[in-house]
């Protein structure tokens, strides 16, 4: 009988396109990469998959036209068993939302697949994909413990006068109320910062989706994005927030139905609408230093977003200790962080050196190694005697 506690986790975390996972253990209390890699270009030609060792070498780096995320998750299962020798005993899956009734951190159960199945409509770009992954690890590895980690868990500390929206309580008991997204990235972010975590901080998770939260005593008060992960600030492909009745013109005069205005709303919208079809904020900034108009409104418009939300979260908290930038763009883009920080020495925020700012901190996103301390924990539980 394995020791599923102290055994290697298999974490997976599926995006729109991508799949990243790595396999995890324990060393001296810490969970430690064995095994990292990914699946890039999901659903496009040339798609990659890359697998790389505890040292960051290069096992694996080949192109493959990947049509799905099952399909790229059996590339990677293969590639997997072949490195490691053994089929995982335990897998973590990042799971964005899990509707009103599932807001912890949890082992999966018939029980809990139903509940997904049941809460689609919250999430319905995100659930689905999560349901057929699980199902497919299933099936792969049907003596692996499964867990659910979800990214709304971390905002359940969110006070009513953030959650609820001005809509009658019967819908708020319904579960339409703001969820908050982005959690399992900022709890890897307040797992860094230790003991070190100050009693008023805003944390900027940006990148393609962006969001970001106001923390007090490490406890998230208010965050951006909503019911979904459309909301908030402006994003690569999603408006972020709207004015209601720009969705009731598009209902009665451009007669687009749900389908339709989903697709819009996700896929069509934010950066790439401003700019004409560039979505990556790298290209972006490329195209401003050639002069295009599009692209350099599509940064102004984001970094605005940004910059409006700290100063409201700073007015909720009264004042600010730390400002904290995380994600693909917060993490790797100094133009748009000192964009952001512009206007921005009224809460002590002023520049120091030439990538140096005060009250800053730029930290990496660690979703997996985040998940990985979870199922961990979840596992320790399982195997303790009850009192």
């Amino acid at each position: 009988m394995p020791d599923f506690a102290s055994s290697p986790v298999l974490v997976l975390n599926s995006g729109s396109s991508s799949l990243k996972f790595g396999l995890f253990a324990e060393r001296d209390g810490e969970e430690t990469a064995l095994l990292t890699g990914g699946a890039d270009g999901i659903g496009q030609s040339g798609g990659t998959l890359h697998i790389s060792d505890a040292a960051g070498s290069t096992l694996l780096s080949e192109s493959y036209t990947l049509s799905s995320q099952q399909h790229a998750f059996s590339r990677a299962a293969e590639a997997l068993l072949k490195f490691t020798g053994e089929a995982p005993h335990s897998i973590g899956h990042r799971v964005v939302h899990g509707g009103p009734h599932l807001r912890t951190h949890q082992r999966i159960t018939d029980q809990v697949i139903r509940t997904l199945g049941e809460s689609v409509h919250f999430a319905p770009l995100h659930i689905p994909v999560s349901l057929d992954l699980i199902a497919d690890a299933q099936t792969q590895f049907p003596q692996a413990q499964q867990f659910a980690c979800f990214d709304t868990a971390f905002h359940r500390t969110l006070p009513e006068i953030a959650s609820r929206f001005p809509l009658p309580k019967q819908l708020f008991e319904k579960g339409v109320l703001r969820y908050g997204f982005h959690g399992l990235s900022y709890e890897s972010v307040l797992h860094r910062l230790g003991g070190a975590i100050p009693a008023r901080a805003i944390c900027a998770h940006l990148g393609s989706g962006a969001s970001l939260v106001a923390l007090r005593d490490g406890h998230s008060i208010d965050t951006s994005m909503g019911l979904t992960p459309t909301g908030g600030i402006p994003m690569a492909t999603r408006t972020g927030d709207l004015d209601p009745g720009v969705l009731l013109f598009l209902l009665r005069n451009e007669h687009l139905d749900a389908d339709a205005l989903e697709d819009l709303l996700n896929r069509r919208s934010g950066l790439t609408a401003i700019s004409g079809g560039l979505a990556d904020m790298r290209k972006l900034q490329e195209s401003m230093q050639q002069n295009n108009a599009g692209a350099a409104l599509a940064i102004q418009i984001f970094v605005a977003g940004v910059r409006k939300t700290i100063g409201a979260y700073a007015a909720e908290l009264g004042g600010l200790d730390l400002l904290i930038f995380t994600g693909g763009i917060g993490e790797h883009s100094p133009f748009i962080r000192h964009l952001i920080c512009e206007n921005l020495a009224f809460l002590g925020i002023e520049r120091d050196g030439e990538d140096s700012y005060t009250k800053i901190r730029v930290m990496p996103s660690e979703e997996e190694v985040q998940i990985a301390r979870h199922c961990r924990r979840l596992l320790r539980e399982q195997t303790q005697p009850r009192a």
